[in-house]
């Protein structure tokens, strides 16, 4: 049974996380306004309040939004994640309100350093 839910869940968000690129970014940056991310995330979503909140400026859009809505999925560690913060602040958030924040986070220039890829040669 947790298998088929788990299944379900990564088949729906694989077929919405690609409409995350089609967002609109003006009501993304409007609802991490509204609702205060950064307090947390920090202004430019790069500074935040401690090593255990996440930079989150330009993540992958895909990849924030099957975060934002794996916070929605309450008391199921194999599909959701388990933060009583986050689940509060998104817990109302639809699925285009995920996508718009997404896209504005996304597209916000990252302090995050990359590591280059192995060369094998």
């Amino acid at each position: 049974m947790k298998i088929s839910k788990f299944l379900c869940l990564i088949v729906l968000s694989l077929t919405t996380a690609n409409s995350a690129f089609a967002a609109d970014i003006a009501k993304g940056k409007e609802l991490t306004e509204k609702h205060a991310c950064t307090s947390c995330h920090g202004v430019d979503f790069n500074k935040t309040i401690d090593m255990n909140t996440p930079k989150l400026a330009g993540q992958y859009p895909d990849y924030l939004y099957i975060a934002l809505k794996s916070y929605q999925v309450k008391g199921n560690r194999i599909v959701g994640r388990e933060n009583p913060i986050m689940s509060g602040m998104v817990g109302n958030l639809s699925l285009v309100d995920m996508q718009n924040i997404s896209a504005y986070v996304s597209q916000l220039p990252g302090t995050m350093k990359t590591i280059s890829q192995p060369s094998f040669k």
